[in-house]
């Protein structure tokens, strides 16, 4: 591989209050220590992306943060369409999640109703609905399908993480993602839906939960180590072959 950083950008509007913010900027670090792999990390407020998609393009790994609605939510799932579609590795946790399930369901699914009570709560068709019980600041178990990159990338089919949400895929709908190559590799204790993973793409994964908890803790998530192994891997290959 070549030398130089691989370039994340981390789509979302920062705020230091937000704890998953903190988390993100102490996780990515602790990641690219582990992999012994230079890093160079970007927040991308939507505002400015909306004005400037080019600032997405031009990484090497898209990694869509919690805290919405986003300002500019368009121009989130504008960059989250990008990374899908040109093969660059894409990690979305708690709204990032949720807004990947959007962008996929609008432009691969064809079902351009597809929205979030959060932001649109009169649309015909609520994709991501307001969860049954909030999952504000509490921790939980998480079980991954045996077998699943998710899986094989934590070692592990049990989980226990962290959230900060109050909206998610509504049950009802994860019927729709059957047979598209977007699989729900996650699930709680209730068997409602918390990860997907892409078949057929180098890395695309989104998590209800906040992997980015664990840096907090002084932990490198096993997930978002990989992600930054995906990053750096990519950016070897484009910049090799531009």
């Amino acid at each position: 591989m070549s030398d130089g950083p691989a370039r994340i950008g981390l789509i979302g509007d920062y705020d230091a209050s937000v704890v998953a913010h903190r988390g993100v900027d102490a996780s990515l670090p602790l990641a690219a220590e582990t992999l012994g792999l230079a890093i160079e990390p970007r927040w991308i407020h939507t505002t400015e992306l909306g004005r400037t998609p080019s600032l997405a393009e031009n990484c090497d790994g898209i990694w869509c943060v919690p805290a919405t609605p986003y300002a500019d939510g368009a121009a989130a799932i504008a960059a989250i369409r990008m990374a899908r579609e040109r093969g660059v590795p894409f990690l979305g946790t708690c709204g990032g999640y949720q807004h990947a399930l959007l962008e996929f369901a609008r432009n691969r699914l064809d079902l351009a109703e597809a929205a979030h009570e959060e932001e649109s709560p009169d649309a015909a068709l609520l994709l991501i609905g307001r969860l049954a019980c909030d999952l504000v600041d509490v921790t939980g178990p998480v079980r991954l399908v045996p077998g699943s990159r998710l899986a094989r990338i934590c070692g592990t089919t049990e989980l226990t993480e962290g959230y900060h949400c109050r909206f998610g895929l509504d049950p009802q709908h994860r019927i729709l993602f059957e047979g598209s190559g977007l699989r729900i590799v996650a699930e709680d204790d209730l068997g409602d839906p918390r990860a997907f993973e892409l078949d057929g793409h180098p890395f695309f994964f989104g998590t209800a939960f906040q992997p980015e908890r664990a840096g907090l803790e002084g932990r490198a998530h096993p997930l978002v180590t990989a992600f930054v192994a995906a990053a750096f891997a990519h950016r070897a290959v484009t910049r090799e072959n531009p």
